[in-house]
């Protein structure tokens, strides 16, 4: 009984996709641009935005000078938007709005453009090109509407993306330091505060600067492990001053009561 429904209900679904396979087949065929038109929204209301975006391609041409040509664009740019393509997205929303800027939608497109960037961003752990990117379509936007209600909404994008920058500069960093590297991890740790003074990640950052110095004064030939060591006397004073409650304090005393008793050694 089961097998026999399941059977049914599967050359039914098949009917049914067929069915439609055939009716889309002969909108693509058809001749009547209008009727295409009508066929494409229609198809983009259901937010079946494949079929939508062919026929969109199709009809474009004909289109090309006349009112409905903008809301083709429009729709075109966010069909590609919708199904995930946010690099093509981009391409399309900028495009309208450098090709319709007086259009009501031209500043939701220049802002779409950007937005889709910012979608291009990846794990802090990949390359960051469109992490960049983003950043710098934000800006552009911004400079282009610097009265626009998306202000609030696109710095905070900005500021995702340049923390997650920032994530990545302390990540390095830290396998720096993993890896022994101590030299190659202090510097980073620098650039890192210097670049970003105001990141989140400064009191880690800081105290694992503080870690590399130690470790590296401590491996160091002995004429130079004075000047090494207060480099992390340096770097402890400031952090303390900072930070007095830090969730460090107990593994920064451990270490500079060491480095006070190596420095009386020397």
């Amino acid at each position: 009984m089961f097998k026999k429904a399941f059977k049914y209900l599967l050359v039914a679904s098949l009917s049914v996709v067929l069915f439609s396979c055939s009716k889309y087949s002969k909108i693509q065929k058809s001749q009547d641009f209008q009727y295409k038109y009508q066929k494409a929204l229609e198809y983009y209301d259901r937010e079946d935005y494949f079929r939508a975006m062919s026929l969109f391609d199709q009809i474009m041409p004909f289109f090309r000078g006349t009112t409905d040509a903008e809301e083709i664009a429009y729709k075109y740019a966010y069909a590609y938007f919708y199904q995930k393509e946010y690099l093509m997205a981009s391409y399309h929303f900028n495009r309208f709005a450098k090709t319709y800027p007086r259009n009501e939608k031209a500043e939701e497109c220049a802002f779409m453009s950007a937005y889709c960037k910012y979608k291009e961003s990846p794990n802090y752990r990949l390359d960051q090109t469109n992490t960049y990117e983003g950043i710098k379509e934000l800006q552009l936007f911004l400079n282009e509407y610097p009265t626009s209600t998306r202000l609030d909404e696109c710095n905070k994008l900005i500021d995702e993306l340049r923390e997650k920058l920032q994530k990545k500069d302390f990540e390095i960093a830290r396998l720096y330091l993993k890896m022994e590297k101590y030299n190659s991890s202090i510097a980073a740790f620098e650039n890192l505060l210097k670049k970003y003074p105001d990141t989140r990640f400064r009191e880690d950052a800081m105290f694992y600067s503080i870690k590399a110095y130690y470790y590296y004064a401590s491996k160091s030939i002995k004429s130079k492990r004075l000047e090494r060591y207060q480099e992390a006397v340096d770097i402890y004073k400031e952090f303390t001053r900072l930070y007095p409650e830090s969730k460090h304090n107990r593994d920064i005393e451990y270490m500079v009561s060491r480095v006070n008793k190596d420095i009386e050694k020397l």
